[in-house]
């Protein structure tokens, strides 16, 4: 743990001191992208944050190859190397698409580029997760294409819901924190030789390096992680869950002090529902009034949380508080009984639906009994 979380500091520092670093330049350049309809501020603001995020991962993870304990993580391995790589050539589609506002389909060739680089020399699917038993990929090609798709999906899931300042950065650290303890745990507790884990020095860094991005970010922002930002948070999520779901097969979570195969299969979702289900909403929208699925609008979840009456920081913590839930509440899954685990989940989710609702609710109820007051005023005249 000691040796994580080292590495989850050093990614702190490094991307705190590069997001200045990249704040500085960005304003004394002028880097601004034009502000757009559905942006939430009037001022220019650079969006070269991105670079910061990336340079904490960097660093970190070039330590880590050369640390004690960590470094068997790097020994004949050259998934974490292809990882990198991916998200070298992610950050640089998205700080020319920050800069030039690229086409969505240039913008998709370089999603799907990063992505096949990680599929091809960094990590892959082995393994579906289908419940009771999971599937063993035997395609080669097939598992390239999964493993792409995947990290495709995620790096514009993340992306989607990068809207208001501080978002992305707080769901991945409550994502990623709930990510990284289930890794650290199942490595801990199983009967391994080597308990290192690239699941968990990934999300570490992921972590360690929003950390050190978000005092720019939090309202009100003096830099944007950007596109770059976002998906390169994105693919290094969607990485870790693919080395974590390829550990099934091998009995690893079974054999995790009793914790169950489901978990790693839940646990995914369940730290990005918030992003994916933003996702889905967006394209079933976009669809639906003829658009492209990837046309910008201003109908995410964040936005409809202003609309309804939140004000910035409220709708950033409301969504902070939604991850919290379903992200410790499923990995909650592998420590307690299920079916007490499934209540309190259940409990706290309707409970935040109500705290959700509530402005709405409280600006229907005067405009409703405004109405049935009237009715018999109309009726005497």
């Amino acid at each position: 743990m000691i040796m994580y979380l080292l590495m989850m500091l050093t990614a702190a520092i490094v991307s705190y001191t590069a997001t200045w670093g990249a704040r500085l330049a960005g304003n004394k350049l002028e880097l601004y992208s034009p502000i757009r309809s559905r942006d939430m501020h009037s001022t220019p603001i650079s969006r070269l944050g991105g670079l910061g995020i990336f340079a904490g991962v960097l660093v970190a993870l070039v330590l880590a190859g050369n640390s004690f304990f960590v470094k068997d993580i790097f020994r004949n391995n050259t998934a974490p190397w292809g990882i990198l790589a991916g998200a070298a050539l992610i950050v640089i589609v998205g700080v020319a698409d920050d800069l030039l506002d690229l086409r969505w389909w240039i913008k998709l060739i370089g999603q799907s580029a990063a992505a096949l680089v990680v599929a091809i020399w960094g990590v892959r699917m082995t393994v579906i997760p289908f419940i009771p038993e999971p599937l063993v990929i035997q395609n080669e090609a097939v598992s390239i294409l999964l493993t792409a798709g995947l990290i495709v999906t995620t790096m514009n899931a993340f992306n989607f819901i990068d809207g208001l300042d501080g978002l992305a950065a707080g769901v991945a650290i409550i994502g990623g924190a709930a990510f990284f303890l289930t890794a650290y745990w199942v490595h801990r507790t199983a009967v391994l030789l080597d308990r290192s884990d690239l699941a968990t020095l990934l999300t570490a860094v992921v972590v360690g390096s929003c950390v050190g991005f978000l005092p720019h970010n939090w309202f009100p922002s003096k830099i944007f992680m950007g596109d770059s930002g976002a998906m390169l948070i994105g693919l290094l999520m969607a990485s870790a869950g693919v080395v974590s779901t390829g550990q099934i097969s091998s009995g690893l979570y079974d054999r995790a002090n009793g914790i169950p195969t489901v978990i790693p299969i839940l646990l995914p979702f369940a730290v990005l529902f918030l992003p994916l289900l933003d996702l889905c909403l967006a394209v079933v929208r976009r669809t639906a009034l003829g658009r492209s699925p990837w046309s910008a609008d201003r109908g995410h979840l964040h936005h409809k949380l202003l609309d309804i009456g939140y004000s910035h920081r409220g709708a950033v913590v409301l969504m902070y508080l939604w991850t919290c839930i379903l992200a410790f509440g499923g990995l909650a899954f592998a420590i307690f009984p299920w079916h007490i685990v499934l209540a309190v989940d259940l409990a706290a989710a309707a409970i935040m639906a109500l705290v959700t609702a509530w402005p709405y609710l409280r600006q229907r109820g005067p405009r409703h009994m405004a109405g049935t007051t009237e009715k018999p005023a109309r009726q005497a005249e």
